[in-house]
């Protein structure tokens, strides 16, 4: 069981980031990555469905015996996190807490910003678990268009530059300084998010952070990797082309992701 890989699950690409991290902080574990392609962006989409569709592929990742579950997406944590925690016997880690934390202890004047999708936003994950402390105040904004043009492989042209000013124009208003990227996709935009927030803002990211949480749960469970175990990397897609999936995933990440299987979820009718 210890030697079994990690899975690590996103609507697209953007979880790629959480599973970069994990395998540099744990470089003998080994990685299954699964982006729910053709079914992204998760976002826009009611919240019943964005459960029953992550449902699916977190049983695919159970069924093909992982040790852990990483749901590297926002949306999905937000939509059905106490679902797999009851559903499932391996444990779940979600990248919404681990960046709700450090937010927490970076922030100087206590005013965070976060910015997420439609879905996320609208579930208010982030809000209501950092207005826990009185002291905080939070101003949150979705930003739709940020996911649509990650997929794309969009990341640096004007109109990334220019959607930024308009989306976070608000939240620099707000005077925050400290700005949640609540989407693993966001991390691809950080340059634009960046200089339209200011170099004084802190930008809080939750790939490094979950992954820390991956350490924590594994060395608490004694689930870590064994010595001598020979760490391997799996990608997975479920859209109709792994070559769309491996183009995208090169101009993100470079030749990191060498190989992409296609694969079908959605065996099991859940119930709604």
């Amino acid at each position: 069981m210890n030697d079994a890989p990690i899975g690590i699950f996103d609507s697209g690409v953007g979880g790629l980031t959480v599973a970069r991290a994990v395998s540099q902080q744990l470089p003998r574990e080994s990685i299954l990555y699964i982006g729910d392609t053709a079914r992204s962006p998760y976002g826009p989409k009611p919240i019943a469905d964005v459960r029953k569709y992550a449902l699916e592929v977190l049983d695919t990742l159970v069924e093909q015996g992982v040790k852990m579950l990483v749901i590297a997406c926002n949306t999905a944590s937000a939509a059905m996190l106490r679902d797999a925690r009851e559903r499932y016997d391996v444990p779940v880690v979600e990248v919404i807490g681990p960046a709700v934390r450090t937010a927490m202890s970076t922030t100087r004047n206590g005013r965070i910003g976060v910015i997420g999708t439609v879905g996320t936003i609208g579930s208010r994950a982030y809000q209501d678990m950092l207005e826990v402390n009185e002291r905080l105040t939070v101003f949150a904004e979705a930003c739709p268009r940020f996911v649509e043009f990650v997929e794309a492989g969009v990341t640096d042209s004007p109109d990334v530059l220019a959607t930024a000013e308009r989306y976070l124009a608000p939240l620099r208003h707000a005077g925050v300084d400290t700005l949640v990227l609540g989407c693993t996709h966001y991390p691809f935009l950080e340059g634009a998010i960046s200089y339209v927030m200011g170099s004084e803002v802190s930008l809080v990211s939750s790939d490094s952070e979950t992954a820390k949480d991956v350490y924590r749960q594994l060395v608490s469970r004694d689930l870590l990797a064994t010595p001598d175990a020979v760490p391997t990397a799996r990608y997975e897609a479920t859209g109709s082309s792994a070559d769309d999936f491996l183009r995208l995933a090169h101009r993100l990440m470079g030749r990191e992701v060498r190989e992409v299987q296609l694969v079908q979820t959605g065996a099991i009718d859940l119930p709604r």
